[in-house]
């Protein structure tokens, strides 16, 4: 039964995406994983979550995601390149701006971003990318996976 259950679950699933985390290199790490963690949380928006998880006890845990997600390092400019040619696919993204770590709440977050235009966020530190495997394959070709 739970391998039937399986197989719907990779049969609903859509298995064609991808999802990119792109963080600045020269961040602190204290920096680099709470960047991680909020682009990350932009993904729970997607098509892209699998099913919960639940231990012998039947103790339920949250569902992850059922895509591969791979996680970049990037200097600034390459940041601000990767969006660029993000928008210019089916791909969807998050964001995050040095002005971020200095905020405590979602409305002075957006008002972060709201205030640049695409081509010029100031202290863009990362970004998060989910779309079709070859957008966010082209998107990224020639980056380095964070070591």
């Amino acid at each position: 039964m739970r391998f039937l259950v399986l197989c719907i679950m990779i049969a609903i699933m859509n298995l064609d995406k991808k999802i990119a985390v792109i963080v600045r290199e020269d961040l602190l790490v204290w920096q680099k994983l709470n960047v991680v963690a909020f682009l990350s949380s932009g993904f729970g928006t997607q098509d892209i979550m699998g099913e919960n998880y639940e231990d012998a006890s039947g103790k339920i845990y949250l569902p992850m995601s059922g895509q591969p997600i791979l996680c970049y390092v990037a200097t600034a400019a390459e940041l601000q390149d990767i969006l660029n040619s993000a928008t210019t696919r089916e791909i969807e993204i998050s964001i995050y701006n040095e002005e971020m770590f200095k905020t405590n709440n979602d409305a002075d977050n957006r008002a972060c971003v709201k205030k640049y235009p695409t081509g010029a966020i100031a202290g863009l530190v990362g970004l998060g990318l989910v779309g079709k495997k070859q957008h966010i394959d082209r998107t990224m070709k020639g980056y380095r996976l964070h070591p």
